[in-house]
């Protein structure tokens, strides 16, 4: 006869709901801040108490957005999985940033990552805060394969206008990387390659390495404003990052144009 005691686990679930119901708010509060078991959440449903139906609302809430945040992360991959079933090996993404400013490079960024990686909830960088960027700057640093840097002049982009300097800056993140590429994915632009590439529109969205090139490339061109910013005071280039905001227009009306403003520009060519 087995030793098992039914009864002994009804007790022992009435008094774990008893305990449960005696703990302090604030202890279930610190409970709830880790993934809890369908049991648990089942007696803690039956607390009567406002605070600990408040928390539970809020633990809810938060794991069905991690939900959602794993199976738009799974959807990140799709492109990436298709070159991998045609046999493709590396993979990279590559996206700009800069296009628009009146001031500053424009900078690219070439980013090969491993077939599997913990970056969950990298998208666009345009939708992401400045310290959720630094956060996956740094998380990209530690997952990618590989990392290349393209950055094109004021000088060049006026010589050959920005959509040409765009693209010679991605080319030149692609010849930067350490590993050779056998495939690109590119965010609504096609490339004068070898490569074999796919143009996505709205790939930032929708491809995992293109949203890494994306942070990549913010991130780097960011901090280049932060320091000329120190270098040419007056034009807020630590805001706007040289884009023609109402600070950056009273700078060129005062203190005239830099070596890092784009001639070509119209904003810019009424200063000259």
């Amino acid at each position: 006869m087995s030793g098992y005691d039914i009864n002994s686990k009804r007790v022992g679930c009435r008094m774990e709901k008893s305990a449960l119901h005696k703990e302090s708010i604030r202890s279930i509060k610190q409970r709830l801040n880790d993934k809890l078991d369908q049991d648990t959440l089942k007696i803690l449903e039956q607390d009567s108490r406002k605070g600990v139906q408040d928390l539970l609302t809020r633990y809810y809430r938060r794991e069905k957005k991690q939900a959602q945040l794993k199976k738009d992360y799974q959807l990140k991959f799709k492109y990436e999985e298709a070159a991998r079933a045609a046999g493709y090996q590396c993979i990279a993404g590559v996206d700009e940033v800069g296009r628009g400013p009146l001031a500053g490079p424009v900078v690219a960024a070439a980013v090969i990552l491993p077939e599997t990686c913990d970056l969950i909830g990298l998208t666009d960088s345009k939708q992401l805060s400045e310290v959720k960027r630094d956060y996956f700057y740094q998380a990209i640093q530690r997952e990618a394969l590989a990392i290349g840097i393209g950055i094109v002049s004021p000088e060049v982009i006026d010589e050959i206008n920005i959509l040409e300097a765009s693209k010679q800056a991605m080319l030149e993140a692609i010849e930067s990387l350490e590993l050779a590429p056998d495939y690109l994915l590119l965010d609504a632009i096609e490339l004068n390659t070898v490569i074999p590439q796919q143009s996505l529109i709205k790939g930032d969205l929708k491809s995992i390495s293109i949203a890494a090139a994306s942070v990549i490339a913010k991130v780097t061109r960011d901090r280049l404003m932060s320091r000329y910013d120190r270098q040419y005071p007056g034009y807020d280039f630590l805001s706007n990052q040289g884009y023609g905001t109402k600070k950056h227009i009273e700078g060129l009306k005062q203190l005239g144009v830099t070596p890092i403003h784009r001639r070509s520009f119209a904003p810019v060519r009424a200063y000259l």
